[in-house]
């Protein structure tokens, strides 16, 4: 997950107001939900010490989901009476809501409930052209077509040597088309980063698309068996999404296990263990860090400093460190903000969980290293 969006939430100190709403039940009372999780979160902030002008921001941004409220949930980023951040979810949060007070905004929950959502296009590929269609845990939206030549497309079944000339002719018009959606695939891939292409048709003609796309995109490319003309449906793409987001997470874990082993100049590259973590942050060694979020190493407490290295197993390490002034804070929250003050990326275990052995990342929060 890249965490530059962020980065507003380390611009300013604490504490802060970090809240999680789901907005899923589209039902004809889900306003009146809305209104009843608004005051029973404000109420709570209170309750917790925050500020009445924070959660009182906290209070209308809530209200204000009545009016449009997303698929799945928001989180909400509030202190000294403003909504810092307002990203929406991908996945609903437990419960109606889930509320923290805290130095640190609460951000790890978003790995599992905003992280890696595979943007795909699938494009309905035929003789005549195709039709393309993002695809992502928002919904579905056209995304361009494209109309190849039109004649001839089909062939006949004669010898005679002015068919053969003419099925030649129609073969001539199978690859200027598949050439043609293969552009305009690439370029639409460009414009919305698409992490997953999904080519939907007869197998030839999604074979004949497929080798023309540029190698780099090759494999980002998923093949569906249904026919032309066909409608993948929501279960069918989210399925081949949560392939993408399962392959994607083993692939950084094998990473991660490789690390462990010294390179040839006899350095490890990945660390775990809540001390070796907080070491590695303090040093901007941080390159992917990968969190389960029920690892038992998480909520330990650390305690952390105003800028983002500045972070320790205690208190009195920081105040060696000259740091002044200093506050607790979960681990893997404090880690985060490591992560992104050094332009680190972040990974959750979530799509893997029931297969991870004894391999793991101890206590459920690991790192691969960046050495300079």
């Amino acid at each position: 997950m890249d965490l530059a969006f962020l980065n507003p939430l380390y611009e300013h100190p604490g504490p802060w107001a970090s809240v999680y709403v789901d907005t899923s039940r589209h039902a004809e009372d889900t306003p009146e939900q809305l209104h009843v999780a608004a005051d029973s979160a404000a109420r709570e902030l209170g309750e917790l010490g925050a500020d009445e002008a924070t959660w009182r921001a906290v209070l209308n941004a809530i209200e204000d989901l009545r009016h449009s409220p997303d698929q799945y949930g928001r989180a909400l980023f509030a202190r000294a009476g403003t909504i810092v951040a307002d990203p929406s979810l991908a996945r609903p949060p437990q419960g109606a809501y889930q509320v923290v007070w805290a130095p640190l905004p609460r951000v790890a929950p978003l790995l599992d409930l905003a992280g890696e959502d595979p943007v795909a296009i699938v494009a309905y590929v035929d003789r005549k052209g195709a039709d393309f269609e993002l695809r992502s845990a928002l919904g579905r939206q056209k995304a361009g077509a494209v109309v190849g030549r039109q004649w001839p497309i089909r062939r006949t079944k004669t010898a005679d040597w002015s068919e053969k000339h003419f099925q030649l002719k129609v073969e001539n018009t199978w690859e200027h088309n598949a050439a043609e959606i293969a552009d305009a695939l690439s370029v639409c891939e460009e414009e919305v980063q698409a992490d997953l292409l999904i080519l939907v048709g007869d197998v030839r003609e999604r074979r004949e698309v497929h080798e023309r796309l540029p190698k780099r995109l090759h494999d980002r490319v998923v093949e569906s068996s249904h026919g032309t003309g066909s409608r993948l449906l929501d279960e069918d793409v989210e399925q081949i999404r949560a392939e993408y987001v399962r392959r994607r997470v083993e692939a950084e874990l094998d990473r991660f296990r490789a690390a462990r082993a010294p390179d040839d100049e006899g350095r490890v590259r990945a660390v775990e263990g809540v001390p070796e973590l907080v070491e590695a942050g303090r040093m901007h060694r941080l390159e992917e860090l990968l969190i389960r979020s029920d690892g038992p190493d998480l909520q330990q407490e650390v305690w952390v400093g105003e800028d983002p290295d500045q972070l320790a197993m205690h208190r009195t390490e920081l105040k060696i460190l000259g740091e002044q002034h200093s506050w607790p804070a979960r681990a893997d929250d404090a880690l985060l903000r490591c992560a992104v003050a050094t332009d680190a990326t972040a990974l959750s275990l979530a799509p893997v969980a029931a297969a991870l052995a004894e391999d793991e990342p101890a206590g459920g929060m690991g790192a691969i290293l960046r050495w300079k």
